[in-house]
């Protein structure tokens, strides 16, 4: 049976964004508020296969994930197949072929949404990865589909590493896609027609096409004509864009009837999103229309806890010299804390989680009062870029 079955009404998922959705990150929403389903960032099916072993990274999880799936992205099917075996061979719950990265570099390449444009390559990946998943379900090993043996190292190395990880056992993996309304324009129907074909277990739609990127609003009532079209398939139809909060979970489920949502963007900063989730689940699935969410302030030191265990997590996992990588997060932790702007101009320049630490003892021992006639006062160590931001934004 495929985790999807098994999940609670409507599902409310982490979306996979890359350069974000790392396993750090995903690992502290897992513990601060826990989604329903949880998507690895996406990894090329060359990276996966061929290219050097550091690239595997991306495929890195935590059992608290889970259910968690490998988001594969490329545009050759005999790539698909063996990239397949490996998702499946490091125990992922499912995996998701990406058809919707909008990225110039992917989308040009015939990658992401660059499939929109030639859906018998498509239809030929979903066809390969299916095929391999169920190969790989009856005994078929990455040795026999042709990978290195040093590979094969790293690959059992990564499970063994997994803190928790039970031996994984070979089962069929449900295949699902994310994907866009189209590519120059919404061809909504033609498209999710033609993945119906190939019967994922589930389809995630964002709600804009190639063109757009992540410009205007995301148009839900094309999600909306979808989810008619897949009605009776037995796929699930996932909704993906403009939400900002469970409250918008439950509108655009009782509007459109999908059945569930992944978020992206309104989660960043703000690992505890999915925390009243049962709460967003009971309203959903009321009959009376109304009521709200109650989500309790997050208190300035429990943000700056978060933002800390953040980073410590993050630091030794990014290898030497890589904490930069980190700043992104750390950037959108200032979000509605006090006089964020001048506080985000210094996050951006530490280089471990001892200079994050040592950046919030700063902050607290010097924090920044309003004076009665005078405005701000800047905080001690704070550049003179940083208080002219604070200026600005008291």
């Amino acid at each position: 049976m495929s985790f999807w079955s098994t999940l609670p009404r409507p599902i409310m998922g982490l979306s996979p964004m890359d350069g974000v959705t790392d396993a750090t990150f995903r690992r502290v929403i897992a513990q601060h508020g826990r989604p329903d389903v949880t998507f690895t960032e996406f990894t090329h099916v060359h990276d996966v296969c061929r290219g050097p072993e550091f690239l595997l990274n991306t495929l890195i999880y935590s059992e608290c994930e889970r259910p968690v799936v490998a988001q594969l992205y490329g545009k050759d099917p005999d790539l698909f197949y063996q990239a397949a075996h490996a998702a499946c061979e490091l125990g992922f719950d499912g995996i998701d072929i990406n058809m919707g990265c909008p990225s110039k570099s992917v989308a040009s390449s015939g990658s992401g949404a660059g499939l929109i444009r030639t859906p018998d390559v498509a239809h030929a990946i979903m066809q390969a990865t299916a095929r391999a998943i169920q190969d790989w379900a009856n005994g078929q090993t990455l040795e026999q589909v042709g990978f290195k043996p040093a590979r094969i190292a790293a690959i059992q190395a990564m499970n063994a590493g997994r803190q928790g990880a039970a031996p994984v056992q070979r089962r069929v993996l449900p295949l699902s896609v994310k994907t866009r309304l189209g590519y120059d324009s919404v061809i909504v129907d033609d498209w999710v027609n033609h993945l119906i074909q190939e019967k994922p277990a589930a389809i995630t739609l964002h709600g804009r096409t190639l063109r757009q990127m992540y410009r205007g609003e995301a148009d839900w009532s094309a999600i909306a004509r979808a989810v008619q079209l897949v009605k009776g398939t037995g796929i699930l139809l996932l909704g993906n864009g403009d939400v900002q909060s469970l409250q918008e979970v439950v509108s655009r489920v009782r509007s459109t009837q999908v059945d569930g949502a992944l978020v992206g963007r309104a989660v960043l900063g703000a690992p505890w999103f999915f925390h009243a989730k049962e709460q967003a689940r009971v309203l959903a699935q009321a009959n009376a229309a109304g009521g709200g969410i109650e989500v309790p302030p997050v208190e300035l030191d429990a943000r700056f806890e978060l933002m800390l265990d953040d980073a410590r997590q993050f630091q030794p996992s990014c290898g030497p010299g890589l904490f930069h990588r980190m700043t992104k997060h750390l950037g959108r932790y200032c979000k509605a804390i006090p006089h964020a702007a001048a506080l985000r101009g210094q996050m951006f320049r530490v280089s471990s989680a001892e200079d994050v630490e040592a950046m919030i003892a700063r902050y607290r021992a010097h924090q920044i009062v309003d004076g009665p006639d005078t405005g701000a006062v800047p905080v001690d160590g704070l550049s003179n870029e940083a208080t002219a931001l604070v200026s600005r934004c008291s």
